[in-house]
């Protein structure tokens, strides 16, 4: 296992996920420097004790003068709320301007690490789905998010020496909780349907298992990893445990499919993160839905 300290590491996008990471590896001792869209963001981060912040367009090249190359990691941690046109601009521009950027170096990145999005798999029908599975995405957006990874795949060794990319479940955790947020407020009727299953994962076990990609032995090469927790469950069950967690009445759900981006229903399948748990080493703070939603309740 490596250590952190006194490492250098650039972070790409500082939102829910990437702010989370740049607070865990400045503790851990890592010189941390990021770049964000956002001015308001930007001093946010730099009040955490990051050595510098840059604010720019990741998909643009404005930045590159801004920041030094050939830092021993890199964490790309970008994403996007928009439709197809978003998602080009934020994962396939974005990529290509951080591999463009590593490659001018004199040395390589050591380790980039991507934290991708599960999306990428087309299966449902209750399969259970590991990293050999078909990734040629089920969605527009999951197919330009598995472009994204496809350019990180075949990045020149000019780029980086290893790369790592997390496919990342249903992410939820401290002030992300939509299904919970609509339980507080009354809701009645939720949208989609509750017979297919969540696989959810906690904000603070993705920061560990990122952690884990970036203390990984130099003897690991470079991999793709499904981040979920151990339990995936229907997602009727999980809105009846909060409903009745918060004491109030189970809501009905409309069955009118279109609960992903883009309109496409929920598949239901089981997402296994058996890979990174033997590869890495990592395990989920949180094993379920209940174990994270309990310290979320706890801490409101």
């Amino acid at each position: 296992m490596t250590s952190l300290h006194g490492k250098r590491l650039v972070i790409f996008g500082c939102g829910y996920v990437g702010s989370a990471v740049a607070h865990a590896a400045v503790i851990a001792g890592a010189r941390v420097e990021a770049l964000t869209r956002n001015p308001d963001k930007a001093e946010a981060l730099r009040s955490q004790g990051l050595a510098k912040v840059v604010v720019a367009e990741l998909s643009s090249s404005d930045w590159h003068g801004q920041l030094a190359t050939g830092p021993d990691f890199v964490v790309n941690c970008v994403s996007s709320g928009g439709g197809p046109d978003g998602y080009r601009v934020s994962y396939l521009d974005g990529m290509a301007s951080i591999l463009a950027w590593a490659a001018k170096g004199r040395t390589p990145v050591g380790t980039i690490i991507y934290t991708s999005s599960t999306s990428v798999y087309p299966q449902g029908g209750g399969a259970v789905v590991d990293e050999n599975a078909s990734a040629d995405g089920a969605t527009p957006n999951g197919k330009i998010i598995r472009e994204s990874e496809l350019m990180l795949e075949k990045a020149p060794s000019a780029a980086c020496q290893r790369w790592f990319i997390l496919r990342l479940a249903g992410i939820y955790g401290p002030g992300r909780h939509h299904l919970l947020n609509q339980l507080r407020e009354g809701a009645s009727e939720l949208g989609g349907s509750g017979g297919h299953r969540l696989n959810l994962i906690h904000r603070d076990d993705i920061v560990s298992a990122v952690m884990a990609g970036l203390t990984a032995s130099d003897v690991i090469g470079s991999q793709v990893f499904n981040v979920a927790d151990d339990a995936p469950a229907l997602r009727e069950e999980v809105v009846r445990w909060l409903a009745a967690q918060l004491q109030r009445a189970v809501p009905v759900f409309d069955g009118v499919a279109g609960s992903r981006r883009g309109g496409e229903p929920m598949p239901d399948r089981i997402i296994d993160s058996g890979k990174i748990q033997r590869v890495l080493g990592w395990r989920p703070r949180f094993a379920d839905y209940r174990a994270g939603f309990s310290e979320i309740l706890k801490s409101d």
